[in-house]
């Protein structure tokens, strides 16, 4: 859950004491949202259900996380839902994986740094998707001949185009394979391995958003901020 006060927010887990400069609170063992909890101090906090975007701004984080904005993407071009099987790999912070957790899809991800692996543990447990996404620490291109049946497959690794040409083993019939590659050059070899694995649909697109600036002077995209952030391939199994 959070604890919110005005613009400032806590990732807090059940029963879990606070300290802030404001006092000492105690997270709720049973937490309703909206709900009102007093610092020893008297200091209000309101407690916030945990959605998707917080996950972005709060889970511990190992590295630079999937951005939700390219979530939205791997999401809408895969079709990723409920009961669906998807297979990760690069998990970092897990973001990508814990969104797909709390869709309801049942996630094995792979994440090669044994340290990063137990962070992304600890925030899937924040998620409450502990139970639905199994981080393993290893690389997934060691484990392929004991993997298959799964309906996505998503990769945010070097050597993606490697498992990609074994995306046939790995994915059903119309399965989707995902790709976010942060350089282009990556990016053309991991579409070169899905046509070559015989995969349909080969597409790359560059995951780009601008925020607007608004003021008496007019409107336009803000200059500030991230506006380039990488390359998504997608394409599907026959």
């Amino acid at each position: 859950m959070l604890l919110v006060r005005g613009d400032r927010e806590f990732l807090v887990a059940p029963g879990e004491e606070l300290h802030t400069d404001l006092g000492v609170v105690e997270a709720p063992e049973d937490p309703e949202p909206g709900e009102v909890v007093e610092t020893h101090l008297g200091e209000p906090f309101t407690v916030r259900e945990l959605r998707g975007p917080d996950l972005f701004n709060h889970l511990e984080r190992t590295g630079a996380p999937m951005m939700p904005k390219d979530v939205g993407l791997v999401v809408g071009f895969t079709g990723a839902s409920r009961a669906d099987r998807v297979l990760d790999a690069g998990t970092g912070t897990g973001v990508l994986a814990a969104y797909l957790g709390r869709l309801g899809a049942d996630v094995v991800t792979y994440e090669r740094d044994a340290d990063f692996a137990e962070v992304a543990r600890e925030n899937m447990e924040l998620a409450g998707v502990a139970d639905t996404v199994d981080v393993r620490t290893g690389d997934l291109t060691e484990h392929v001949d004991d993997l298959s049946g799964f309906d996505v497959l998503t990769l945010d690794t070097q050597n993606a185009p490697e498992v990609v040409a074994d995306a046939d083993d790995l994915l059903v019939s119309g399965g989707y394979v995902a790709v976010y590659s942060p350089f282009v050059e990556s990016a053309k070899e991991t579409a070169d391995a899905a046509r070559e694995a015989g995969l349909s649909g080969v597409e790359t697109t560059e995951t780009i958003q601008r925020e607007m600036d608004f003021d008496d002077r007019g409107s336009r995209p803000s200059t500030a901020g991230v506006g380039h952030t990488g390359y998504l391939t997608v394409a599907r199994n026959e």
